[in-house]
């Protein structure tokens, strides 16, 4: 009795049951290996991404146009391609993942992606009409139309959605931005038929791609994507907090309609300018955060992280992919993406149908 005595004595207030903390010990430092995994195969797949294509190039080269340059071919084809594009590739599929989990958190619908929810198919039409209408070429002139896109998008999925009782359910969302992103698909048609001149300006652009472009488009789009991450991250604690229900996170001191309208300006700005960038490309939102759960659990900060790092990886492993099996050619990693992520779509559906069906 006594030695509980002093074993109670010495455990400080609020240390919970002993254990406890060992447990939450392991568990952190469980997440922290799996996060270092995942960037560690990130690294692989981007030595692969500089090395593998239609001319394959040896590690030596590689590391010698890196750090000691000596103005080979294949040294300005690595500093001047392969560089940009894989460090572009790893920007748009963080920004992508990160998107994705946030609009699954602020939506509560597991099938949230900015592709399903007509997202990036407002950026591609608003980019769309701005090459065939304004004559726009670059990333400067039509990102600010990409991101009004996004928005404007966005904004009218969530109120068709909305409507009617119920409110806006996970089904009623997906309908609703499927329909807008046919009409706006319908929309993007129209304008090729009316500016067939313009045709080559976006016609590998519109099926997604990170090909062909070169350094200055990642330095223009990395402000966006920043600002985009850094509200991400501003609205990780809130959003948990809104887990347990809006009444709930106001009493906690949560600012509801400010982190909808924060995590809301984040998924435009990095979905607007991503697409911007490099076209629509679908479904690494939608996959990514369902893995980054499974690997991180539910809170918003781990949950962003691993999505972000999931995403790049994912990205890029799809480019690689498409310009090895497609080799001297290549097949755009918007395709490969549909190809990856179609399965995924079906089974994340049927899941969710269980789930409604074990809840009835």
């Amino acid at each position: 009795m006594g030695s509980v005595g002093v074993e109670r004595r010495r455990r400080p207030p609020g240390a919970g049951p002993p254990g406890r903390g060992g447990a939450a010990g392991r568990r952190r430092g469980l997440w922290a290996l799996t996060l270092l995994a995942v960037l560690v195969a990130l690294v692989l797949v981007a030595a692969a991404s500089v090395a593998v294509g239609a001319r394959p190039i040896a590690p030596g080269v590689v590391f010698d146009a890196i750090f000691d340059p000596h103005g080979s071919a294949d040294e300005r084809l690595v500093r001047e391609l392969r560089l940009p594009r894989t460090g572009l590739g790893i920007a748009a599929g963080a920004a992508l993942g990160l998107a994705g989990a946030l609009m699954q958190s602020l939506t509560r619908n597991p099938l949230a992606d900015p592709g399903i929810l007509g997202v990036n198919a407002g950026a591609s039409a608003a980019v769309v009409v701005a090459i065939g209408f304004a004559g726009l070429q670059t990333f400067t002139g039509y990102v600010w139309f990409a991101l009004a896109g996004a928005a404007a998008v966005a904004g009218l999925v969530h109120l068709l959605g909305a409507a009617g009782p119920g409110g806006a359910t996970p089904v009623r969302l997906v309908l609703a931005g499927m329909a807008v992103a046919a009409a706006l698909t319908a929309l993007t048609s129209a304008v090729l038929l009316m500016r067939p001149e313009v045709f080559d300006a976006f016609r590998f652009w519109t099926v997604g791609s990170i090909a062909g472009r070169d350094a200055s488009v990642l330095w223009q789009v990395l402000p966006f994507l920043t600002a985009g991450a850094l509200l991400a991250a501003a609205v990780a604690r809130p959003l948990d907090a809104m887990a347990i229900g809006e009444d709930g996170a106001a009493a906690l001191g949560a600012r509801v309609g400010a982190t909808r309208v924060s995590g809301a300006a984040a998924v435009t700005l990095l979905c607007g300018a991503v697409t911007a960038a490099v076209g629509p490309i679908g479904f690494v939102g939608l996959a990514v955060p369902h893995l980054a759960r499974a690997l991180g659990g539910s809170a918003h900060h781990r949950v962003f992280g691993y999505s972000a790092a999931l995403g790049a990886l994912l990205l890029l492993s799809a480019d690689v992919l498409g310009r090895w099996v497609a080799r001297p050619a290549e097949l755009e990693v918007g395709i490969v993406t549909a190809f990856l992520g179609a399965p995924a779509l079906i089974v994340l559906t049927r899941r969710a149908r269980r789930a409604r069906q074990a809840r009835s």
